[in-house]
Order: structure tokens, then sequence, then C-alpha cells
């Protein structure tokens, strides 16, 4: 992976212009979606850097939440992947239930060191391919690494159908376009959230386990019927 040597080296997305975006997005709406399966897949991928500390113990707070949503849907899988330390990023398998997600994350203690997001998205690639993953969620609040590189990935995972979603604790700039970026290259969508305010991440996260439990439908379902601010928000970028 490439990747700045500190913070300070980390390098500003490049601007596309918006017609090379939409030429892009309606190429990927073109392909054929990804096969069905009797659930959904979602992959929950974390930052777990010295400075997640707070986050990642309210994310263990969030499983049933999430799993409860996407099981009016028809369900949901979720794998966990997290990154922390110098190189250290790990997998989880597929789970169905809220308690073992929640139960592996107490196992997991947050290390100093740098992101690792280029491997997250290559990991997500990796699964796609083998087995159709509806959405990816990234929950960070910095980008040390090459933009190219990262956008790159984007751009193969929109091809394949992912969506990504991107949850910025913070207001790092570089991060921030960083993450629209990539969300705006897989047809996903990005927001930002305060771990002194849980009730936000809660919503965010239960509107993505339903749009990857039963896709844009579903999705919209939480936006109608239960009012859920949340998924209007997603719904206004979701391409």
């Amino acid at each position: 992976m490439s990747r700045s040597e500190d913070k300070g080296g980390a390098l500003a997305p490049k601007s596309s212009t918006k017609s090379d975006i939409d030429l892009f997005l309606g190429a990927a709406a073109k392909l054929p979606a990804p096969a069905a399966t009797a659930r959904g897949k979602l992959i929950f991928a974390l930052d777990a850097t010295m400075s997640r500390q707070s986050t990642w113990d309210l994310a263990q707070t969030l499983q049933t939440k999430m799993f409860a949503t996407a099981a009016a849907h028809g369900g949901l899988e979720v794998q966990l992947v997290y990154y922390r330390g110098f190189g250290e990023c790990k997998a989880s398998r597929f789970m169905t239930g809220g308690q073992g997600l929640a139960g592996l994350m107490t196992q997991i203690a947050v290390r100093a060191g740098q992101t690792q997001i280029e491997k997250v998205l290559r990991h997500v690639l990796d699964e796609t391919r083998k087995n159709p993953v509806r959405a990816l969620v990234f929950v960070g609040d910095a980008m040390e690494e090459q933009f190219d590189a990262l956008a790159a990935v984007a751009g193969d995972l929109g091809l394949l159908g992912v969506k990504a979603f991107l949850f910025q604790e913070g207001r790092d700039r570089t991060a921030e376009q960083a993450f629209r970026h990539i969300a705006l290259l897989t047809g996903g969508a990005y927001a930002t959230f305060d771990s002194s305010a849980p009730e936000r991440l809660v919503a965010l996260l239960s509107a993505v386990a339903a749009y990857a439990a039963g896709g844009r439908r579903a999705l919209e379902f939480e936006a109608r019927a239960r009012g859920a601010a949340a998924a209007d928000l997603l719904l206004a970028q979701l391409r």
C-alpha cells in the first residue's frame, strides 16, 4: 500500500469534474447487479488506531440495533474489518448476530498507528469477487495515504456495485475530501457524526443495515414509514 510517512505528508484529493464522475457512475449503473443472496452482506470497517478509543467503545454497543433493523428486511451478514498499529489489518468471518460481533470487538484493543484505508478497500474488492457484498461501512477520522490509490480501488468497487458509506468523526479536511470522493465513486454516501452524540451514528448504521439487507427499497421504507432522517440523508446521495 502506498502511504505517506506522516499526517503532514498526506496528499489532498485531486479534483474531478462532475461530468467525469457522472459518466463513470452511468457506466457502472449499466453493469449487472450483484447476484441476490439469502441475506445481504455488509463489511463493517473501523479505524482502531489510538485516537479511536471512544468511537470503538461506542461501536461495540450498536450491533443489536443494526441487526434488528436488517432483520426486518431479510437479514444481514456482517464482517468486521479493522486496522491498527503499523501494518495490522484483519477481518473476521461473516456473522449473522450482533452478540457475536460485539463480543469480538471487546477482545480488540486500539493501538497507535497510521491509516490503512487502501487495504480495507482492496479487501472488500477481493470479498466481492468471491461473493457479492452490497455495502461497505467505514468509520474513521483521518486519511494518511495516497489519494489516487484509494480512488482507483473505489472506482473498481463502484463497477462491482458495492456502495461505500463513509462516516467521519471530527472535521479533518483531508479525510473529509477523501471520504466524500470514495462515497461518490461507489455511488454511496458520506456523513459526519460526533461520538458525544451517539444517536447520530446509531441512526446512520441502522440505515445502512437496512440498505445492505433489502436494497434501496428497504432504505426508502425506513425513510418513509419510520421517518428516519438518516435514511433520507443517505438516499439523497445514493446513486
